[in-house]
């Protein structure tokens, strides 16, 4: 009986070493083609927001750390867009807490003078058919923040309508917009003291 036992336990032993061993080969090979994979849909991502011809470098490998009050809770990445070795603009990752089914986070490309160049809500949980026309899949509504400029943290006009700004909102659901119009004023208007901060903000982990 005992005997049985222990080729039982040895029995189970190499299979775990065995199944082990092959999730490790499997990682090992396709860890390469994942990490891929996920800089081609980053890449992706930020020319929707940032044109390519406005900058020069990588910037995928120009990542900072910023943990600042107007990107929301929490720490956010923003990527330095740089022409020659002038810094001309940031994509950042910012976060709209107030959305009508809780947070919105977005991508957020600005020049250091106050333009929008693009925006794109990365993750949301709003409404469908209501709040979920912040995707441009269902809508062209974000698409229109692209150009405008934000004329300091008081700029009225930056804004919904509802609030007497030039944004409109949606049809039964003006929450859901105005969170992401005042989330983009706010990441835009810190984006103008990002020159002064870059020596002190940390680089990303890679």
């Amino acid at each position: 009986m005992l005997k049985t036992m222990q080729q039982h336990g040895v029995t189970l032993a190499l299979f775990a070493a065995v199944l082990t061993g092959l999730t490790a080969l499997v990682n090992g090979l396709t860890k390469s083609t994942i990490e891929e994979q996920a800089a081609r849909q980053q890449k992706a991502l930020f020319d929707q927001v940032i044109p390519a011809d406005f900058y020069d470098n990588d910037l995928q490998k120009s990542c900072f750390i910023a943990q600042a009050a107007p990107l929301g809770k929490g720490q956010h990445r923003i990527f330095i867009a740089r022409k020659g070795d002038t810094p001309v603009g940031a994509v950042m990752e910012a976060t709209a807490p107030d959305g009508y089914s809780g947070a919105i986070q977005l991508l957020v490309g600005t020049d250091f003078s106050g333009t929008v160049l693009g925006t794109r809500v990365t993750e949301h949980h709003e409404t469908p058919g209501l709040g979920d026309k912040i995707e441009t899949r269902l809508s062209d509504w974000i698409l229109h923040f692209a150009g405008k400029v934000i004329h300091g943290s008081d700029d009225t006009a930056f804004a919904v309508k509802k609030d007497g700004g030039e944004f409109d909102q949606f049809t039964g659901a003006t929450i859901t917009p105005r969170a992401v119009v005042n989330a983009v004023k706010r990441a835009g208007v810190y984006a103008q003291t990002l020159p002064v901060q870059l020596n002190n903000l940390p680089a990303c982990e890679e």
